[in-house]
């Protein structure tokens, strides 16, 4: 497990509530967060981004401006860094240990954590069950 002062990356849907104030957040999530941001460790994947522009074409998310104005505004929050989605990532994504599951966001999301060496912040109940068998650090939004 990483320290707690490792990184913390960020699920889609955290990412998109912390955007919103954060209210939905755990105490210890919040706190994570908190004290990433200012190391500026707090990673959002260029996933993250395609997943909020394709719930928004859905009509499952909605902002108040244009979804690409949304993501840069998103993207410039103190502490942040947008993580690319590199080859190796991309690779590790289909090598996860265990039995993981099909989502490929998901997917990507855990890889992206484990080689960055990040604790990856979400609600996803799969997610959460997966770091419990040690395989990823997780804290539960």
């Amino acid at each position: 497990m990483q320290a707690p002062d490792s990184p913390v990356l960020l699920d889609t849907h955290v990412w998109v509530w912390l955007v919103g104030g954060g209210e939905k957040l755990s105490s210890q999530a919040t706190a994570a967060i908190r004290a990433a941001a200012k190391e500026g460790s707090v990673l959002v994947s260029a996933i993250s981004v395609w997943e909020v522009a394709m719930l928004e074409k859905k009509g499952r998310l909605k902002f108040d401006r244009d979804c690409l104005e949304w993501v840069h505004a998103a993207l410039s929050l103190p502490g942040l860094t947008l993580s690319p989605l590199s080859p190796e990532i991309a690779v590790a994504s289909t090598r996860l240990p265990g039995d993981f599951g099909g989502d490929p966001a998901d997917r990507i999301l855990a890889a992206t954590a484990r080689l960055v060496g990040a604790r990856l912040v979400t609600r996803d109940r799969q997610i959460l069950r997966y770091g419990k068998a040690e395989s990823l650090s997780v804290i539960r939004a």
